[in-house]
């Protein structure tokens, strides 16, 4: 089974995983991840970004699949 995508309402395939902390609640040792399709990666980070948070986005592999 595959990963869907973290945008509201969206029911596709995840490609991209996003990893972010909030700094006001998180310590730098603890972040959340979303994960998002090739449609949504660009809004979810954005929406992210407006809000200085840090973040990282990188490939999602599929589990199983080798590097």
């Amino acid at each position: 089974m595959s990963a869907e995508c973290s945008r509201a309402g969206c029911r596709d395939a995840a490609t991209w995983r996003i990893e972010w902390r909030n700094p006001r609640i998180h310590t730098d040792g603890r972040s959340k991840t979303w994960v998002a399709c090739d449609a949504h990666r660009g809004f979810l980070t954005e929406f992210l970004a407006a809000r200085d948070f840090p973040l990282q986005v990188t490939p999602l592999e599929s589990a199983g699949e080798t590097a």
